[in-house]
């Protein structure tokens, strides 16, 4: 397996991806910016998107001219197509174990709500749900702003 570096204009979205995903772009875009760009984007031989698609939108929204991305030139049509379902849809299956979630949320100092994370719920040694914690005011949301991957103009999106 080998990470080339695609200039993000050359990669070509899937016109018939199902998944909706907008509304993670601000929150990939944070974790670029935080950790990096640590996921590549899986592509098959003609650089159609397999798996990356918000990957590709949060790098275009900082400004990124090229990603690291993994080429798939060893997978049928059909396995591809199935991958990209796949792909997403076990994400989906999986829950948290919000005990050990708490706990390791209580080790980290990096504001998680840049990344998604809104109203953990806060679980006690006992593994009890906490209704009446201590927690810092909630920050008021900022409104989700997407740019245009054609013509660069930023908009802010209704949740």
């Amino acid at each position: 397996m080998e990470i080339v570096y695609k200039p993000t204009d050359s990669l070509v979205m899937y016109d018939k991806n199902p998944r909706i995903n907008d509304r993670a772009i601000v929150p990939v875009a944070n974790s670029i910016k935080e950790f990096g760009f640590k996921v590549p984007i899986l592509l098959d031989k003609d650089n159609v998107i397999i798996a990356g698609h918000t990957r590709l939108k949060a790098a275009k929204s900082l400004g990124m001219k090229e990603v690291p991305c993994i080429m798939c030139e060893d997978l049928t049509p059909e396995q591809v197509k199935a991958f990209r379902i796949i792909d997403n849809k076990t994400a989906e299956i999986s829950n948290w174990n919000l005990e050990k979630l708490n706990e390791e949320l209580g080790d980290i100092h990096i504001d998680m709500e840049e990344f998604g994370f809104y109203d953990i719920p806060v679980v006690d040694e006992l593994g009890e749900y906490l209704k009446d914690h201590e927690e810092k005011p909630p920050k008021e949301k900022e409104p989700l702003r997407i740019q245009c991957p054609y013509c660069g103009e930023w908009f802010d999106v209704d949740e």
